[in-house]
């Protein structure tokens, strides 16, 4: 089985973690990489519950014509007292915890909020069940952070290291993961694979820069 975790397309504000629909980049940005997974066959699409990622989720669809089942427990990562705040307020506000978050040295919790381990706990069931359902092909429409906490959960690192998990996933972007029934294991075959965009430059994050979700 193949699973196709995509990053939700851009969204229309660039303040922390905020429920809001895609901007016209993010739409365009949705459509190629659903035009990208065309010819792959997916059987079903999984979102999040997050308005950006069932948008996302509805305008690639649009060339998979597959079930869409939305699951909250595929949402971003909460980044607590943080959400809703401007780069420059999360820098002012939360400097002290920044610092120690870039230690890497343990999974620490956003203030208020979740750390990775949180993430991989609620998520990885819906994985699971992802992987029992019979379909050969599926994509899951998520996050930044969720998906880079599963990748840690599926190379069996520890997840206080899923921040050196790409630096920057670009919206759209397409993270492969294969399950095998033998040995029953998940398998990581590409990350943060962004070449449907590469033609378009203002639809890389380089023209837009925001917060990790």
């Amino acid at each position: 089985m193949n699973i196709y975790l995509i990053r939700h397309g851009r969204q229309c504000s660039k303040l922390c973690c905020v429920n809001v629909s895609l901007s016209e980049e993010g739409r365009r940005q949705s459509v190629l990489v659903g035009k990208r997974l065309e010819d792959r066959n997916i059987d079903a699409v999984y979102s999040s519950s997050l308005i950006r990622a069932v948008e996302t989720a509805k305008e690639a669809n649009r060339f998979w014509n597959a079930p869409h089942i939305i699951r909250p427990e595929l949402k971003e990562i909460s980044f607590g007292e943080m959400e809703g705040l401007s780069d420059d307020e999360i820098a002012l506000k939360f400097a002290d915890f920044k610092k120690e978050q870039e230690k890497l040295e343990t999974d620490l919790p956003y203030p208020g909020g979740e750390c990775a381990g949180d993430v991989i706990r609620r998520a990885m069931p819906v994985f699971e069940e992802i992987a029992e359902s019979g379909y050969e092909n599926v994509a899951v429409v998520t996050h930044g952070g969720l998906i880079r906490a599963m990748v840690t959960a599926f190379l069996h690192m520890e997840p206080k290291h899923y921040r050196i998990l790409g630096n920057s996933l670009e919206n759209s972007s397409i993270t492969q993961v294969q399950w095998k029934k033998e040995p029953r294991r998940f398998f990581v075959e590409r990350f943060n694979d962004y070449s449907h965009l590469e033609p378009y430059p203002e639809l890389l994050r380089a023209s837009w820069i925001d917060v990790e979700n």
